[in-house]
């Protein structure tokens, strides 16, 4: 049954699976499907001109559309890749980065390596040598969401 629909298609079996990656794309997360769905659009355009010829083997055809697929996430990625200007906020969404070159009061020790400061409304988990409550410390690093400090 399969195998006669897809002779039936002819060329259209890959326009339908560029629409249908096409149309995928709106549900699913991310610009990916968008570009292998163009890929298969190609195919089936190509198709429509070597249809009939000895060659254009569905092997060949199916090569021919990772080959596609392959190129056309490339250019997509480029495409993307092409947007990424320098911006003045570069730590916009990287609180903790913010942070690096202020000073606090600690109010709790640091103890074995580790404690908690609060800059502004927040407390934060640092890391950085035992130091008693009243110590003024400066952060100076960010490590895996922790705070590096270094007494003042």
């Amino acid at each position: 049954m399969i195998e006669r629909i897809v002779g039936e298609l002819g060329p259209w079996n890959w326009m339908v699976l560029g629409f249908v990656l096409l149309a995928l794309e709106i549900f699913v997360p991310g610009v990916f499907l968008v570009w292998i769905g163009i890929a298969a659009i190609a195919i089936g355009a190509l198709s429509f001109f070597v249809w009939d010829a000895a060659f254009w083997t569905w092997q060949v055809q199916v090569l021919a559309f990772l080959a596609a697929a392959l190129a056309a996430a490339w250019f997509g990625y480029r495409f993307y890749r092409r947007g990424d200007t320098p911006t003045d906020e570069p730590l916009l969404n990287q609180r903790a980065r913010q942070l690096v070159g202020r000073t606090g009061t600690l109010e709790h020790p640091i103890r074995n390596g580790r404690g908690r400061l609060k800059l502004g409304d927040t407390w934060w988990s640092i890391v950085g040598p035992d130091a008693a409550p009243g110590v003024q410390v400066r952060v100076c690093d960010v490590r895996d969401g922790d705070l590096v400090v270094e007494p003042v």
